[in-house]
Formats: structure tokens, sequence, C-alpha cells
């Protein structure tokens, strides 16, 4: 169990990094509410996954690049 709490605390402590500067300084709890626990809908059209976020979402610049970087071709 230690072990996969220690994984889980490195995860959320670089997907912060990568989301942004404030992030990247913030504590555990923050990038939990602010990134992970996201007041997002799912929804299905033709096969294809769409994530609907909220308009005036004060997170959705960083966790739109945590997004982007997440989801890049890998470079050859």
């Amino acid at each position: 169990w230690l072990a996969l709490a220690a994984l889980a605390h490195n995860l959320t402590r670089a997907a912060g990094t990568l989301a942004g500067t404030f992030h990247a300084r913030a504590t555990t709890a923050t990038i939990r509410d602010h990134l992970i626990t996201v007041p997002a809908r799912l929804a299905r059209s033709a096969r294809r996954l769409t994530l609907h976020l909220p308009e005036r979402w004060p997170w959705s610049t960083d966790f739109t690049q945590l997004f982007s970087i997440v989801h890049t071709p890998p470079a050859l």
C-alpha cells in the first residue's frame, strides 16, 4: 500500500507541474481539487467521446495545457 500511495503522490505532483506554475507549487490536495476532480460531463456521439467542461471554470487553461501535453504524440 505504501508503494501505491507514493506512486499516486508522485503522479499527482507531476500532473501539477505539467499544468502550470501555480499548480507546480500547490499542495496535493489543491491539485486534486482543481485538476483531478473535474466538474465535467462525458458525452458519446458516433463512437467518439467528448468531454464538456464548464464555461467559466477558473482552471480550464491549466487543465487544457495538461491535457494537451499528456496527449501529444511522442517526438521522434
